[in-house]
């Protein structure tokens, strides 16, 4: 049997991640599973075991294919015939590189306020330099995980 950990138990470890030139599904879905704590033998799914991530270099951020200019994102403003869309161009032309990541990491996490909850240990940063220092983050060399994770272009 496993023994469930309290929540004075837990301890959080901070994570670093350059994303130049990683492929933003591939990303998101490893970010996701350190936001849960999947990637702990602690993992219990009704506590908030995760750990923190710093994302660095977002306007660096590559989709493959055409998914820049194809892939939608899709809201609505709540009055009829609200449905608003807009392309992962337009959020770099406004300088929002950060937004098609975290809509990424939001939409792999389960809905509820755990989640929520979980989507703030997320740090996005534009550039190489991120405020978090003194907390001695881990680097994640994501790229060199599998070949696949970094696109050429």
């Amino acid at each position: 049997m496993t023994p469930f950990a309290k929540k004075k138990e837990l301890q959080n470890d901070w994570y670093v991640i350059n994303a130049e030139n990683l492929v933003v599904g591939r990303l998101a879905a490893h970010i996701s599973k350190i936001l849960r704590g999947k990637n702990k033998p602690t993992f219990n799914n009704h506590l908030d075991n995760g750990d923190f991530v710093i994302v660095t270099n977002i306007e660096k951020i590559k989709f493959t294919g055409k998914k820049m200019e194809n892939k939608k994102y899709y809201r609505h403003t709540g009055h009829p015939g609200g449905i608003k869309e807009i392309t992962p161009n337009i959020y770099k032309e406004k300088d929002k590189s950060s937004e098609i990541l975290k809509l990424a990491v939001k939409r792999m996490l389960p809905g509820g306020p755990l989640s929520k909850k979980q989507l703030t240990k997320l740090k996005i940063y534009k550039g190489d330099k991120h405020p978090h220092e003194n907390q001695k983050p881990k680097i994640i060399n994501f790229g060199s995980l599998n070949k696949s994770n970094k696109t050429l272009k």
